[in-house]
Formats: C-alpha cells, structure tokens, sequence
C-alpha cells in the first residue's frame, strides 16, 4: 500500500495518490493530468477510481480528463450532479482498490455533496481519513460556497457541526487526517501551515472541534468573518460540475511562440490582456511591454489571476523566461483561464531588439521611503496588503487599499497624483502598481523589499487604525 500527499504550494491544495495489488486511485486531482499518468506507469498500476471530496471552487480538477485517459470511474459523494458520467456515491459505501478499501462518508457543510473517504487497509485498520473542504488542521471549510435558494451560510454551517460531530470525531483519535487545503487558501479562515495531523491533536487545538461547543456556538464561530470569496470561484463550481477543454488542446494553444511584431500587433487590441509572468527582479531591472500586468509566476500565481483578472473567458497573451511557457499556461488552466493565445518569442530581449517601447515601475528602498514620509514629501502611499494584515500593523499615515480588491475600488483612484506602494515582501505592490499603470496612473512607484524592510527603517507603526477616509 502506498498513500502518498501531493502537495501544490500556488493554491495551498493537497491531491492524494494511493495505490495497492495494481490498482490506483487519485483523490482531488488537479487539472493537468500527466503527473498522475507517470505515477502510475511508474508504480505499474492501474487507475482505477477518481475521488472527488467536492465540487471545488479555488481550482478546476482534472477528473474529466483524466476518466478519458484511464477508463477510471470519477465517484462523488450524494447529491453531486455533473453533466458527466460519474458513480454517485452513497454515505457509507465501500470501494476495493487492491487489497484496501475507501468508504465514503458523506459530510455536508461547506457544500452539500461535500464527503470524506475513510481508508480502510487488508487488516481492517483505518490509519487515514480524507476530509476535503469538511475539515482542516486548525480550521473547517467555509460554508458560503454553495449557498442556494433554501440553503443559507447558517444552515450549512449547521449541516457541517453535525457532519464533524457524527462522522469525522468518532474516528480514532490516531487517526491521520488529511485535507484538500492548507495555510493561503480562501477555503477557511485560518488554517494552520501543516498538512496533515492527528485527529487525537485536532480535538485538543481546533476550534471548531471543542467538545462542549454548541451548534449554536459553532454556526456563529464560522459565518463570523467571513470575506467576500474571490471573484472566479463561482466560475471554478461551474467549470467542475461541466465538461471543458481538455487540458491537452489548452497547453497546445497556449505556448504558441508570437514573434515581437505580432505581439505588439496584439497587445494593442482592445479584448486581449498582457501578462508578465517573470521574477520581480527580471520585471523591475528590464521593464515590460506597455499596458501589460504583471503577475508573476513564482508567487501565488493561479489565485491572484482568478481574483484580478475578471472575464474568465480573456483573451490573454504573455511573457515568460527561461522555458517556462508550458508551465505558466497549466498554471493559468488549473483556475479556468483557458483562453491563453500564446507567448512572445524570445522574451522581452525579442521585444527590445525590435525596437519597440519599454514600461517601467519607478522604485525606491525603504530607508528613501521612511524619508520621504518623514519630509512630508509623498502624496498617497498606500498599503496593499491584506486589511487583517494592515489591522495587525501598518505605517502611521499610510492608508491601506488592499490589493485583493482592487477591481471594486480603482474609481477611487486619482489618475493625477502619484502612488507609493508597497505590501509585504514587494510581489502584491509590484501587481498593484502594474495595474495602476496599465490603467492611467503615471507616477507610481513600489516600495522594494516592502514592509519587511520598512519595519527596519525606522517609521513609527501602529496597530491602531483611526476612521479615514479610503483616499
């Protein structure tokens, strides 16, 4: 038997692969398929089952291709209604991979097919159960991602107290629990940065596992706080419960070459979007193509396009380096955005050497910073970190416009003055400013290392926020 965690640092997801006597299984697949393909040619099994805890709303799963390319049978738990072949399963059925079994256990709450899968092994032990969405390590699954007509935030909140109380705590407390998520994801509120535990050490550390918590107490501990989901999760549920390109023909089309000429051609058009996917240095030292947004691959790549970039149907071109086309495009599909139409040949030294236009952010350290504030000599900086963030600790006199709703906010925006930014390390300010940028702001500038190095500049900070104005 092998049961091995795979973990995907972008979105903070955890897919399963656990194979016994020539069978396999996936449990949560993302949307590229080859991984789980060699895993298998590797160990010489066969694929045998498909599992999905839920209909996923931070990612769009493989499942689909993945059933084409293995004959697998895709099982959801009760409830669930794709538009594609699946197995539904029923509370407390079993499934025979090799000599071990997985039985579903269905637990609603953060959505309503939502079901764990209890691993039962050739002995009758039961050392792992796979909780998706239902149960984290130091957290449980929102219940604000399914809401329907007759079913409010309380009642699936109430849903998930019964589905942890009757199904998942009577397991043995040495028992491994193993979610779909970790710290980063929007899923939860506060998950902890580990991936796997003891549900033993879960009930002493979980909030949401108190022995003597009421339902009462439960539904309220869980509806409060909870932020706006981003904006492309409703567009993941709809993509996950229909049949969509293959990943295949995505990748295909998305690392077509465009010669530099071509590319200019369009990046001037109206309907299509320019993404440079470079390292913050490589972006900051060489500048960019006009207009383009710069979201960087080697950051939290999927999740800040889902939340920035609001047609899910864009038309998108982009810049990358050292041959990491392929990997930019799959990182783009595995949250839906599957009109990728290619990326420009030869980087932006192609686009140099064809004489065209380059666009800059203006930079500044943190100690020219800390003086400029000092001088009383900077029009608006703002902070664009998250508000938890900026609640915890912020500069005095810098005002906090964070940058996962940018979208909502951008009429407050004065295209005329001129724009300090900076987050925490310096990747969110540089997407800010590439945006303000793109949208008429002339005088922006990022704040390099952001409020880490701040921090050491010598500005005075506060955790207390006085009612302002947003700008």
């Amino acid at each position: 038997m092998k049961v091995e965690q795979l973990f995907t640092g972008c979105l903070a997801e955890m897919a399963y692969y656990i194979h016994s006597n020539g069978e396999a299984a996936i449990i949560d697949p993302l949307r590229e398929t080859e991984p789980y393909l060699k895993m298998a040619e590797a160990d010489n099994v066969k694929i045998k089952y498909v599992f999905l805890t839920h209909f996923h709303a931070d990612f769009v799963s493989g499942q689909v291709d993945l059933a084409k390319k293995t004959g697998a049978t895709i099982v959801f738990g009760p409830s669930a209604n794709p538009s594609y072949d699946i197995h539904e399963g029923k509370d407390g059925e079993e499934f025979k991979i090799g000599d071990l079994k997985l039985k579903l256990l269905h637990t609603p709450g953060h959505t309503m097919e939502s079901s764990s899968y209890l691993l039962i092994d050739k002995n009758g032990n039961t050392p792992y159960v796979f909780t998706g969405d239902c149960l984290f390590i130091g957290d449980v699954g929102r219940p604000d991602l399914a809401v329907k007509s007759d079913l409010t935030q309380a009642d699936l909140a109430g849903h998930l107290f019964d589905s942890l109380r009757n199904k998942i705590m009577p397991l043995p407390d040495d028992i491994i629990v193993y979610p779909n998520h970790g710290a980063g994801s929007a899923c939860g509120k506060n998950m902890s940065s580990e991936t796997f535990d003891t549900l033993g050490n879960q009930k002493k550390t979980n909030y949401a596992l108190r022995a003597d918590m009421t339902k009462e107490e439960f539904i309220d501990e869980v509806t409060t706080g909870l932020k706006p989901p981003p904006q492309y999760f409703g567009n993941n549920v709809r993509m996950n419960k229909g049949i969509n390109t293959s990943i295949d023909e995505v990748l295909q089309r998305g690392t077509t070459p465009i010669d530099a000429d071509s590319f200019k051609e369009m990046s001037e058009q109206d309907d299509i979007l320019v993404i440079d996917t470079r390292s913050k240095e490589e972006y900051s030292e060489e500048g960019t193509v006009p207009g383009a947004w710069y979201i960087g691959v080697d950051g939290s790549f999927a999740p800040w396009v889902g939340t920035l970039i609001k047609n899910i149907n864009q038309k998108i071109i982009f810049i990358a380096e050292g041959d990491r086309e392929q990997e930019v495009v799959t990182r783009f599909s595995r949250v839906g955005y599957d009109n990728i139409l290619g990326f420009l040949r030869g980087g932006i030294h192609s686009w140099k050497a064809a004489g065209h236009t380059i666009s800059k952010i203006g930079s500044i350290s943190a100690i020219q910073f800390a003086n400029k504030l000092k001088e009383g000599s900077m029009e608006a900086p703002l902070d664009v970190r998250k508000e938890t963030e900026y609640l915890s600790e912020h500069v005095v006199g810098v005002e906090n416009f964070p940058l996962d709703f940018i979208n909502a906010n951008f009429a407050e925006i004065n295209a005329n003055k001129e724009y300090f930014l900076h987050c925490e390390s310096g990747y969110r300010s540089l997407i800010a400013a590439s945006i303000f940028q793109a949208n008429g702001v002339k005088n922006v500038t990022d704040i390099r290392g952001g409020f880490n190095d701040i921090k050491d500049s010598g500005v005075e900070l506060t955790d207390y926020v006085c009612p302002t104005t947003l700008l």
